[in-house]
Order: structure tokens, then C-alpha cells, then sequence
């Protein structure tokens, strides 16, 4: 089971991914593009457990 946190800034958000034991298994600093999103989560979508977004 994994986990992804996706920090929202206004030009750009830093997606991570990490396992059940807390292990940064992904990480990267993206354009806030959807498909660009979802193409960094895809290969982990059927191990995802629920996405959270924190935005400032």
C-alpha cells in the first residue's frame, strides 16, 4: 500500500509517494499540470491508498 502528498504551490507542486513503513519511494517537482500529475502517479495507481493535497 502506498501513500502520495502533493504540496501545492502556485506554479508548481512537489508530489511524493511513499510506502506503508513511511520510505520515499517517489518524488518530484512538477508544473501544477493534471495529466503531468497523474502520468508521475501512475505507475504506483494501483498501489495507492488515498492522495493528500496540502496547499499554502
Amino acid at each position: 500500500m502506498k501513500y502520495s502528498g502533493i504540496d501545492l504551490h502556485s506554479n508548481n507542486s512537489v508530489v511524493s509517494v511513499i510506502d506503508e513503513t513511511d520510505r520515499v519511494v517517489a518524488e518530484k517537482r512538477l508544473t501544477n499540470d493534471l495529466a503531468r500529475i497523474l502520468a508521475f502517479l501512475s505507475p504506483c495507481k494501483d498501489e495507492l491508498a488515498g492522495v493528500v493535497i496540502e496547499s499554502t
